[in-house]
């Protein structure tokens, strides 16, 4: 892979991970940390923010390879690795593989959140 691709995602993602813990962070503030707001608001401007970036590259912009990079992997993919994982559903949707689409979301947050518990429970059994 180039340097330049590399260096685009690095810095990209750490602004966008800077920008989800200042957003976040704001909307803890005004609404407490009773539902996590923050997250869930963060999470769903990011796949708004991935739809618009693919489409306007695919559709009116012609961007280099560093600035996809920059923008999608590095900024959302910091902003929110939620982002991708719409991206993704969306492409299986539009390819016409419901039942791929179907099988991918709900596996990734199922088996994820169960791989969270795991990872739980083997340092809770191994303390």
């Amino acid at each position: 892979m180039q340097m330049g691709i590399l260096l685009a995602i690095a810095v990209g993602g750490g602004l966008g991970s800077l920008g989800r813990h200042f957003l976040s962070s704001s909307i803890y503030q005004a609404t407490g940390n009773g539902f996590p707001y923050g997250i869930l608001v963060v999470n769903i401007l990011g796949g708004l923010i991935m739809g618009i970036v693919v489409q306007l590259g695919a559709l009116k912009l012609n961007y280099s390879p560093e600035v996809r990079a920059f923008l999608t992997t590095g900024i959302l993919g910091g902003f929110t690795t939620f982002s991708t994982f719409s991206l993704d559903s969306a492409l299986l949707i539009e390819r016409g593989d419901i039942f791929g689409a179907v099988l991918y979301m709900v596996g990734s947050v199922l088996l994820s959140v169960a791989a969270l518990f795991a990872g739980l429970w083997l340092v809770r059994f191994a303390a």
